[in-house]
């Protein structure tokens, strides 16, 4: 799961360079040096576990602390698989993005970005299409403020701290409409994002602002953890031990309900599928407990 309470200028401190991979996890039982604070903007709290710095950690980097890394931990006792899935996940996102370059895309809006690591969406895009533009959005003031200090120098990025369940106010925002004509197609990407959205904040209203502001052609990338194919019980208990390790409440959803999420977009193949199974590179490993949906879908 990611990101929400949850990138070539210089590099933030810790932040490992673009060319390099993740520093992998530490063996068992110990854990990395705790990272210089010095970064961390004014009236964060690095006590409380944050989803996207344990998203982070789930992907061997180094921005969290140790309450996250507890946080991450206590999870993958109850759900293994949330390591190998963060990773898969991260991977779709950068098939995906190279999959829109190639249908003409050259903007991307990538809403509740995370925190910077390798394969950054900006990265991605500009290797398959030059001079793409690539506007990053997320409410966490921690990874707004390390994608400041990566795309220093960068004028084809920008980012800005924006809330998902507030669209409007993210598309109406002057880094955005510097950076992405919306009369041209847009890439816009909610991964890994809006099971963080409860039922009472409507994550359908919130696709549906973003598609009324896309011309034809654009596309649309969604992960969500999914509750498709477990008993209730089971699901129950991921849930709650998701909401009680991290601030931000999680909340799993069907395949047809998150199919929904695309209305008004038609699901390029293979449609909705976990996402390692999304237009792999190589052969997709089977996997029986399905914990994200992924697909991409095009504004008719």
């Amino acid at each position: 799961m990611r990101r929400e309470d949850h990138a070539a200028g210089g590099t933030a401190p810790g932040t490992p360079s673009p060319e390099q991979p993740s520093p992998e996890q530490p063996p068992p039982g110990e854990s990395p040096p705790e990272p210089d604070r010095s970064w961390v903007p004014a009236g964060v709290d690095t006590g409380k576990a944050n989803v996207a710095r344990v998203y982070d950690y789930w992907l061997g980097g180094s921005h969290n602390f140790q309450q996250d890394r507890d946080a991450a931990r206590a999870l993958l006792a109850v759900a293994p698989q949330a390591r190998a899935f963060a990773r898969e996940n991260r991977a779709f996102v950068g098939r995906a993005v190279r999959f829109m370059a190639g249908e003409g895309i050259r903007q991307f809006l990538d809403i509740g970005s995370g925190i910077p690591t390798q394969g950054n969406v900006h990265e991605i895009a500009h290797a398959a299409a030059p001079g793409a533009r690539v506007v990053y959005a997320d409410i966490d003031p921690v990874a707004v403020a390390h994608s400041e200090a990566i795309l220093q120098g960068n004028p084809d990025t920008a980012v800005l701290r924006g809330d998902v369940r507030e669209p409007g106010q993210i598309l109406a925002s002057a880094r955005v409409r510097e950076r992405i004509d919306f009369s041209q197609p847009v890439g816009v990407l909610l991964a890994a994002v809006l099971h963080f959205v409860t039922d009472e904040e409507d994550p359908g209203r919130i696709t549906a602002a973003l598609r009324d502001a896309l011309c034809p052609g654009s596309y649309l990338l969604i992960s969500h953890a999914s509750s498709e194919g477990r008993p209730p019980a089971l699901t129950q208990t991921y849930q709650s031990a998701y909401n009680r390790s991290v601030a931000a409440q999680g909340t799993l959803r069907s395949r047809s309900a998150i199919a929904r999420l695309f209305g008004g977009f038609e699901l390029a193949e293979p449609g909705l599928v976990p996402p390692q199974a999304w237009r792999p590179d190589t052969a997709a490993a089977a996997q029986e407990d399905l914990v994200l949906l992924a697909g991409v879908g095009r504004r008719s």
